[in-house]
């Protein structure tokens, strides 16, 4: 017989929080299927770890489930696929709506660009008989985590005459791997002293690419013309093609399992391709919802939504007026009745470091997805800060749907923060919040998630779309 609860459990349950670990409250069934769900994700981010390469990635899965390019003028009905590919590097996709478009949007929007090393414009150069790249990094990376770590080359070079020349090297077990050297603990007595912030240094993170000379006698930097002449034998190029080329050094292995019980994943660039993944299937599944269902996989995220390619453009305004004109609706309209989850991670709590954290309000591994009701640094600096009756909207959307879920902040208030792109979203009229995975080791060459929490992420996107 079970034994019958006090007064005190009974009311606990009824008015306090008493969210638990989602691999204890969800069954085996829920747990299985997260497992199946993630091996779809850890083949996306192998194959998708530059911009670029996410945005096609994106659209080769869209197209195989219906969805074609938007015409403008063309007539629309509801259920139609659509997406709209922008420079290659942001892509949108779309499912019209039962409900006239100015009843406004359901939008998921995530980031696909991450943490990097990119190639200066004039990169290649010789010391001491070895070839090197020159490189600048990209978005808040931790510079002392980047050398000795096997690094893969992918981008494009592009020809005067707009000849677009991919390249990916590096990812195959058979092809060369590219590293950034570091001193040996003998040597590093003086590097040693400097703050940790400065370990490693900007211009220090060179990363070697060879060291054959070309076999001839004559003349200087043989090491450099002979890599010169392997590039050129093998995409066709010159030195001067680096100027019209983007070329980025990340991580080359592999995401994995992570654990004995292999709960949890390893990998490169899952900020923000942990919650682009989950909006992306997301809207492959939905078949003819309501109100007309939005995903915006963006670019730039990393370095604040800059240029044509980040969300701080109008490119979510062009959408929404090319879709209106559909219906010869006003898009400013639509945007205002318009809902969004902006799909980005928070950080999970960290057991070696938590003393950044706040413990009521951090976000944990395997407690579900996160929503985050404002992000930003210090007071609350570039963010949007969801309204409470958004907020009350999402708990009622997640609760009834049985998603776990949690709430979470960046770390303590005054230690830090970050930004998502939410802000930008919000601009335009729209009831926006924060809603992603927690992540472990962020913005590192391998970040750590948990597959519940990845799946919890994509059941609430497709709930709140579908």
């Amino acid at each position: 017989m079970a034994e019958e609860k006090s007064a005190a459990e009974q009311l606990r349950e009824q008015l306090c929080n008493t969210r638990k670990n989602g691999r204890l409250t969800a069954d085996d069934e829920t747990l299985a299927t997260a497992d199946r769900y993630c091996e779809g994700y850890k083949q996306f981010i192998n194959t998708a770890k530059t911009e670029r390469e996410a945005a096609a990635a994106a659209v080769r899965l869209a197209e195989a489930k219906g969805f074609v390019p938007f015409e403008i003028g063309k007539k629309y009905e509801s259920g139609d696929k659509v997406y709209f590919n922008n420079r290659g590097k942001t892509v949108a996709f779309a499912v019209i709506g039962t409900e006239p478009i100015e009843n406004g949007f359901n939008i998921t929007a995530a980031h696909i660009d991450s943490p990097r090393l990119d190639l200066k414009p004039n990169p290649l150069y010789e010391e001491l008989e070895l070839g090197l790249f020159k490189t600048h990094y990209y978005g808040g990376i931790r510079k002392y985590q980047w050398p000795t770590v096997p690094l893969a080359l992918h981008g494009v070079f592009v020809k005067k005459d707009g000849t677009v020349i991919p390249v990916t090297l590096g990812e195959a077990a058979d092809e060369p791997k590219f590293v950034v050297n570091d001193l040996l603990p003998h040597l590093a007595a003086e590097q040693s002293k400097r703050p940790l912030s400065e370990g490693i240094r900007g211009e220090e993170l060179n990363v070697l690419v060879g060291s054959h000379p070309f076999r001839e006698d004559k003349g200087s930097e043989l090491v450099k013309l002979n890599i010169l002449k392997l590039l050129n034998e093998k995409y066709g190029v010159c030195e001067e093609d680096f100027l019209s080329a983007e070329l980025e050094l990340v991580p080359a292995f592999p995401a994995c399992d992570i654990g004995f019980d292999r709960s949890l994943i390893g990998g490169y660039g899952q900020d923000d391709r942990v919650c682009a993944y989950p909006a992306l299937t997301a809207i492959l599944a939905v078949e003819k919802p309501k109100r007309t269902a939005l995903a915006i996989l963006t670019d730039k995220e990393e370095i604040g939504s800059v240029g044509n390619t980040g969300l701080s453009s109008s490119f979510l305004r062009y959408i929404a007026g090319d879709l209106a004109a559909i219906q010869h609706a006003d898009p400013t309209v639509a945007l205002r009745h318009s809902r969004c989850l902006s799909a980005d991670v928070n950080a999970g709590m960290d057991p070696t470091f938590q003393d950044v954290f706040e413990r009521r309000n951090a976000s944990k591994l395997n407690y579900g997805v996160v929503v985050t009701k404002y992000t930003g640094a210090r007071g609350k600096s570039s963010t949007s800060d969801a309204s409470a009756e958004y907020m009350a909207e999402v708990r009622e959307l997640l609760d009834r749907t049985g998603i776990i879920w949690q709430t979470g902040e960046l770390g303590k208030v005054d230690i830090g923060g970050g930004g998502t792109v939410a802000m930008f979203i919000a601009d335009l009229g729209v009831d926006v919040v924060d809603l992603g995975v927690p992540v472990l080791s962020m913005h590192a060459p391998f970040e750590t998630t948990a597959k519940l929490d990845v799946y919890m992420c994509y059941r609430a996107m497709f709930e709140f779309m579908k």
